[in-house]
Formats: structure tokens, C-alpha cells, sequence
């Protein structure tokens, strides 16, 4: 079986092989990277490639029902989710194309010591690799290239293995919207293959989306050649829940924020911080609304859940689960597993002892712990390697404030889950990396942010 190839999670199937690209054909697609910013994105103003990029958000709109089929066969996204993702690329697509032009507008300095102007000149810095991964891949393609594109850099993207068919598709896009030859490249490049990459004096950054693993692999290669990197990943988001003026609506929205993508998002809801005096209806509730979704047919309109995303996915999920058990855990509802479907599933009695304290669960799997007060809410919430997202339902405004403020994470959402947008910025502290994508600060990460001082 070729490296790279479509494997539908639901049948078993292999459905396409794709060859992996030679030594040859990835040194020229360097070269056409270096060409294209040397000779286009340099050379054109930000108007002209923000309407290339508008066009790609038109071409997700219009081909959305082949993209998501692609998605949910290659990795069994529910079809409605699937549809969701690509209308979410459209909106950063044109979010991007929309606004370029005022985010890197000159920025004059007017707290300016001595005679004369300056003013700083925001420009690209040339050639870069993303490096994507599976569980969305349209929407993180999106989220690299569309800031990225408009500000003149080019970019060469490496795909999950198991998604060379919507990389082709994207690859498409990008053609059909007329981008000049060099501008977007996928590349299917082994792990050797990149690190030479990264290390090709030509490719000024590089883009991650994964795990830790392959995070520390790529800034360590990266921090040896002096490139710039920006890694989005892992997250075990608590679901801080002290109050709620209606706990029916706020049992939903855990639900929602756990079972998204079949449970297998880096920012889902994934451990369930409970207030005492809430914890036995919160778990009654949580236990039936979690347990009434059912893994189902992906391409049915109707799935809430598909299949895991591979055999290794659900293999990987049902170790976690089995050493949990076994260390002291119990499973409060859910647990059963069919091939590489899994009934959504609640855990309790997880301690410090446990390994699945600290390890992330990615796949329909919640923890839930109960506590006696915010302070103690807090401290748990933060006693992770992890510090993506995280979401706090309160119905005392300052509580809900003063528990943000002191959660470990890139990102608090307050009383909702699924508030995601093109203008909000994505990214977290601690082991889930650095950088941000989205909103006006995932344009300024591969920016070359010029001084131009004039004395006369």
C-alpha cells in the first residue's frame, strides 16, 4: 500500500493509492515556491492576490457537496459536518480577501522620538510549508493559506497521508482560481523529505498542525535551521460548569463540544468540570443526551457521529479507554466499540494517578469531575500539559470573568461552545504550541514587518 492513500474508515476500503513525490519533482517545487514569490508575490499589490484568494472562497461554495464527500470518505466526518467545514473555508477565504488590504496597510509611528517619519511596511518573507493534518482537512489548509497568500508568501503543503484526495481537490481550487504555477504546491513528502525541506535555506517557516510529537519533531529541525514556526496542538479543553440559568441548555452545548468531528478535534470539550451542587443532575442529563447519540452511516445526512477516523485511531482510543478502567476509572455510560466505530462514552473516578488525567482523548470520550468551588475548579482546569480552549458556563457574569482570567489557555469561551469565526484568533499556550491563525493576528505571523525610517 502506497504512503499515501484513501482509506474509508466506515468499510475498511481502500478507495485511491497516490504516489509519494519523488526527490526530483519535490527539489523543483522549491524552486517554482522561490520563482513564484520572487516574481508574484513580490511584485503584485495586495488587492490583486486578495482576489485570487476571494476566488477560492467562491470555489469552495460552489464545488461543497464533492468536498465533503471527499472529507467524509476519507475520514468518516459526518456529512452535514463535513458541509459545515467547507462553508467555514469559504468565510476565511473571503474573510482574508476581504480585508487584507487594512491589515497591512502602512503603519505610521507616531510616538516618534527626533525629526522626520516612520513608519512600518508589513511584507512577505517568502517561501513556507504547512504541514497539515487529518481531522480537517480543508479548514486547516484555510487557515495557513489564505493569510498567508495574500500577504505574498507561497507555500508548499504537506497533507495527512490519509488526505491526498481533498489536497488534490485543494490544489484544484487554487489553479482553477488562477494562482500562478508555484504559488500552492501540495507535496506528498515522506517525514525525511520534509526535514529537508525545513531545512532548504529557500522556505522561511514553517506551519504545524498535529501532535505533540510531530510538533517537537519539526521546531526542533526548524529551531537548528533558524525558521520560524507556529504549531497548533494537542488540547484536553475543560468544560468548566458552576452555574447555569437553564442546565438542559448547558448539557447540550457539552454534548456539542464533545462529540464535534466524532469527538476528534484538538479543541473540543474533553474534560467536564462539575460544581457540587450541580454534579448528580449535570451527570444524569450528560449521560443521557451523550449516550442517545449513536455512531451512524457518515455519508447519511442525519449521523451525528462517524466512524474514527482509521483502524490506528480507534486502536489508540480503545488502549486509552482500557488502561483508564484499569487504573480506576469507571465507565459511567458508553465504552462499547465496533471495528473503527465508538459509542460516545463517559468516564468518572479519573485521578491524578490515572494516565488519562493528562492524556487527551481524541475520539467521543468525556471526563467529568466534580468540585466544591471556582477556586478548585480553576486549579484542576490548569493541572494539564495542555492550554488550547476552554469554556466556562456560568450565570454570574464576574465568576464566569474572573475564571478566564485565570485559566491556562489560549482561548475561553463563556457560556456557549461552537463560537468559532474567521475574525477570532486560534491558538494556545503551554504543550499546545504557539502562534495564532485567524482574525487579524494570523496574518501578522509570516510577515516581514519593515521599519522604514525618513529623516528628510
Amino acid at each position: 500500500m502506497s504512503k499515501y492513500s484513501v482509506v474509508n474508515p466506515a468499510t475498511g476500503e481502500t478507495v485511491k493509492e497516490y504516489p509519494q513525490i519523488s526527490d526530483e519533482d519535490l527539489s523543483a517545487a522549491i524552486a517554482a515556491a522561490d520563482d513564484a514569490h520572487r516574481n508574484w508575490g513580490l511584485k503584485t499589490s495586495v488587492s490583486e492576490r486578495a482576489s485570487f484568494v476571494k476566488r477560492v472562497a467562491e470555489l469552495h461554495s460552489e464545488r461543497r457537496e464533492r468536498l465533503a464527500e471527499i472529507a467524509v470518505r476519507e475520514m468518516g466526518k459526518p456529512m452535514e459536518q463535513a458541509l459545515g467545514e467547507v462553508d467555514f473555508c469559504a468565510d476565511i477565504y473571503g474573510f482574508y480577501a476581504d480585508n487584507a488590504e487594512d491589515f497591512l496597510k502602512d503603519e505610521p509611528i507616531s510616538l516618534l522620538a527626533g525629526d522626520g517619519t516612520a513608519l512600518i511596511r508589513r511584507t512577505s518573507v517568502g517561501p513556507l510549508l504547512g504541514i497539515m493534518p487529518w481531522n480537517f482537512p480543508y479548514y486547516q489548509v484555510a487557515r495557513f493559506a489564505a493569510p498567508n497568500l495574500v500577504v505574498g508568501n507561497t507555500i508548499l503543503l504537506k497533507p495527512a497521508h490519509q488526505c491526498p484526495e481533498s489536497a488534490e481537490a485543494i490544489q484544484t481550487m487554487f489553479a482553477d482560481a488562477g494562482f500562478p504555477d508555484g504559488a500552492y504546491q501540495t507535496i506528498l513528502a515522506s517525514n525525511d523529505q520534509i526535514a529537508d525541506v525545513i531545512a532548504d535555506p529557500r522556505i522561511q517557516g514553517v506551519s504545524l498542525t498535529g501532535s505533540e510529537r510531530a510538533g517537537a519533531a519539526v521546531a526542533e529541525i526548524a529551531g537548528r535551521n533558524l525558521k520560524k514556526v507556529v504549531l497548533e496542538l494537542g488540547g484536553s479543553d475543560p468544560f468548566i460548569l458552576l452555574g447555569a440559568e437553564d442546565l438542559d441548555e448547558a448539557v447540550e452545548a457539552a454534548v456539542a463540544g464533545r462529540l464535534d468531528n466524532t469527538g476528534q478535534s484538538c479543541n473540543a470539550a474533553k474534560r467536564f468540570i462539575v460544581a457540587d451542587e450541580l454534579y448528580d443532575d449535570f451527570i444524569e442529563k450528560f449521560t443521557a443526551t451523550m449516550t442517545a447519540a449513536e455512531p451512524g452511516d457518515p455519508m447519511s445526512e442525519d449521523a451525528e457521529m462517524g466512524p474514527l477516523s482509521s483502524a490506528t485511531a480507534a486502536e489508540t482510543l480503545q488502549d486509552q479507554l482500557d488502561r483508564a478502567v484499569a487504573q480506576g476509572a469507571e465507565i459511567a455510560a458508553g465504552g462499547d466499540r465496533k471495528d473503527n466505530y465508538f459509542s460516545s462514552t463517559v468516564l468518572v473516578g479519573v485521578t491524578p494517578e490515572n494516565d488519562a488525567y493528562r492524556e487527551e482523548f481524541f475520539g467521543p470520550v468525556a471526563s467529568v469531575f466534580r468540585v466544591g468551588s471556582e477556586e478548585e475548579a480553576i486549579e484542576l482546569a490548569n493541572d494539564t500539559p495542555f492550554g488550547l480552549g476552554s469554556y466556562v458556563f456560568s450565570d454570574d457574569p464576574q465568576q464566569a470573568l474572573r475564571v478566564a482570567d485565570g485559566l491556562e489557555t489560549g482561548m475561553v469561551y463563556v457560556n456557549g461552545v461552537g463560537a468559532d469565526g474567521a475574525e477570532l484568533p486560534f491558538g494556545g499556550v503551554k504543550r499546545s504550541g504557539f502562534g495564532r491563525e485567524l482574525g487579524r493576528y494570523g496574518i501578522e505571523e509570516f510577515v516581514n514587518k519593515k521599519l522604514i525610517r525618513v529623516l528628510k
